[in-house]
């Protein structure tokens, strides 16, 4: 078997956008070795997610079942995957950094000797796994050291769900049992704990036009909001604009707000602070709007406008309409 390894979430009988996108992160981490991932389900019945993982362009579907799984607990999820870790020895596991994750992931490291990088933002060559600091003022450069496993779990948006669409055939699908005794589970399993409800779920979004402190006040946003509705996009904000009030705070995009992976992230009046840019560089294409030349914004943008917002955006709004007419 191939050593890395993805742990796929089930949400309400399919597996997320999250963890679709931990398993883009692993497909950039097998890349190296030229391997594939494989990816574990965990459940009491989980033919249907092995299935729909299977097509997914992976070496192999593990099935962690048993009937104590049926719904989540930590001590359940933590003792199966020890069983099958201590089987298997892979060399790395990939995990979405969930609200579940959170809960029991760093239990099982710690039941190993191992190590969790958590909130994975980039994995570069060697494998070297990049993490926000600070609050997204520094970043940290992290590579593991000695035998595996390695956990790391992947922060939302920042890889890609739609780049490992294409695959051809199904993986095979192989079950491992754990021993679990119903002594061992020491909490009881209620309602999944879901974030706070959202209108706007940027995450999803795949256009994005964003604003920033450049739009000067609030009755200049509609002239953002046009350019979006003209574009079919939705519209995001920095930090300033959500803490004046001007837009609501699940608009923020940045290290305090959403992450989001566009196709298209446009961003208006926005100077570039590292703060917001780890939140938004997962884009596939990103074009700024500034008349600061040297904001730091246009150092990750894939195209620049240097010029004044209120007369661009006028222009580029009448010229998406005409081009949709």
């Amino acid at each position: 078997m191939s050593g890395i390894y993805v742990v796929l979430e089930d949400r309400s009988g399919r597996i997320g956008r999250i963890s679709w996108e931990a398993l883009a992160a692993a497909n950039i981490l097998a890349a190296q070795p030229g391997t594939k991932p494989n990816t574990i389900v965990i459940g009491a019945q989980t033919e249907a997610l092995a299935k729909e993982a299977a097509a997914k362009g992976v070496a192999k579907v593990i099935r962690i079942e048993h009937p104590l799984l049926a719904q989540y607990t930590s001590d359940g999820f933590t003792g199966a995957l020890d069983q099958f870790i201590r089987a298997e020895s892979p060399d790395f596991i990939v995990f979405p950094h969930s609200y579940q994750v959170r809960d029991y992931v760093p239990a099982l490291a710690a039941r190993l000797g191992r190590v969790l990088v958590g909130d994975v933002t980039a994995i570069s060559d060697g494998p070297v796994f990049t993490r926000s600091l600070m609050q997204g003022r520094l970043s940290g450069n992290y590579k593991s050291a000695g035998s595996g496993p390695t956990f790391i779990s992947v922060q939302s948006g920042a890889f890609r769900a739609d780049a490992d669409e294409s695959s051809v055939g199904a993986a095979q699908i192989i079950t491992f049992t754990p021993t679990i005794d119903a002594a061992q589970i020491r909490t009881k399993p209620s309602e999944p704990f879901r974030g706070a409800a959202q209108t706007v779920d940027l995450g999803s979004a795949q256009l994005i036009v964003a604003v920033g402190r450049g739009i000067k006040e609030a009755d200049n946003l509609p002239l953002v909001q046009d350019l979006a509705t003209a574009l079919g996009a939705e519209i995001a904000a920095s930090r300033p604009i959500c803490d004046n009030g001007w837009l609501p705070i699940e608009r923020q995009v940045g290290s305090s707000g959403q992450t989001v992976a566009p196709k298209l992230y446009l961003a208006v009046g926005i100077s570039g602070a590292i703060q917001h840019l780890v939140g938004m560089k997962g884009a596939q294409c990103i074009v700024a709007i500034n008349k600061d030349a040297e904001a730091p914004i246009f150092e990750v943008a894939d195209y620049g406008i240097v010029g004044d917002l209120f007369e661009v955006v006028p222009a580029l709004t009448e010229a998406v309409k005409a081009a949709r007419q």
